[in-house]
């Protein structure tokens, strides 16, 4: 995937859906000729994502606007904070205004709050991993954010991953079917993906274990005493992951019990969007 054809899409798309036929009330109050600039203010404090981002939306509006950025993406952020400051044609500030805050808010948002599950798992080796639970159209901004938070990305979409589910399960008729049918699928489609495949009780992880081919073994839903065991029986021949009802409460009792990774969905459907402000000078 062009990760950079994606964003300019989607930018497009933003445009199209917010502007429309366009922005009557700059056009009716301000003259096309009228240049000034703007800065971003912090008003809440958090870990910055997404000026990289409006870096790109002003410049494709307009190439001719001049941005200034003082702090970086994953960086901390202190309310007063000023993030950037934008100059060009007022016109363009105008249009870009609210996309641009809808985007470094949200995005901003989820990297302060991935931040602070990795730091509760500080110490403990196991890495936060997010979902495909994401805003349809924002998953590429959505998991940015994760990875600028210091969590790590997980599967992107169906295309890149196997990860065999409880539904997959059960209507392949048993794990040991649809473990042994991916992997003949894989070598007849010529496909390098890893394989996960998700577990509801140590005699699905035997079965796992004694078919072989997988990268990793998803520990859904098991509580922290099964999950300890879990790990034990693994014991390092293939990579853990847990998740299903994990809380900031409870997520550094399961790292402790040792599993490799953790996939936490509210990192990206939950997530309070960061208070910013786009200011004129």
């Amino acid at each position: 995937m062009n990760l950079s054809r994606s964003l300019d899409v989607a930018i497009d798309h933003w445009f199209d859906e917010d502007i429309g036929s366009g922005d009557h009330t700059t056009f009716s109050t301000i003259p096309s000729s009228a240049t000034g600039a703007v800065k971003l203010l912090v008003k809440e404090n958090g870990v910055l994502a997404g000026a990289e981002v409006a870096h790109r939306i002003f410049h494709r509006f307009d190439q001719e606007t001049s941005f200034d950025q003082f702090i970086a993406d994953g960086d901390p952020i202190t309310e007063g904070d000023i993030v950037f400051r934008v100059s060009g044609r007022v016109h363009c500030l105008l249009q870009c205004e609210r996309l641009v805050l809808n985007v470094m808010q949200r995005m901003s948002g989820i990297a302060t709050t991935t931040r602070k599950y990795v730091e509760l798992l500080e110490g403990t080796g196991t890495h936060i991993l997010d979902t495909r639970k994401t805003t349809p159209g924002m998953r590429l901004l959505e998991k940015e954010a994760v990875r600028l938070g210091g969590g790590v990305n997980h599967r992107f979409g169906l295309y890149d991953m196997i990860m065999i589910k409880d539904n997959h399960i059960d209507f392949a008729g048993s794990i040991e079917l649809a473990i042994r049918d991916t992997i003949h699928y894989l070598k007849e489609k010529s496909l390098d993906l890893e394989i996960v495949v998700e577990v509801r009780s140590l005699e699905d992880i035997e079965k796992v274990l004694s078919i072989g081919g997988v990268r990793r073994i998803l520990l859904d839903n098991f509580s922290l005493e099964l999950t300890r065991q879990a790990v034990k029986l693994i014991n390092g021949r293939v990579e853990t992951e847990s998740s299903g009802k994990i809380t900031e409460q409870t997520i550094r009792s399961y790292a402790e019990c040792g599993v490799d990774y953790i996939s936490v969905g509210a990192l990206t459907h939950q997530i309070k969007s960061l208070d910013l402000s786009l200011k004129a000078e």
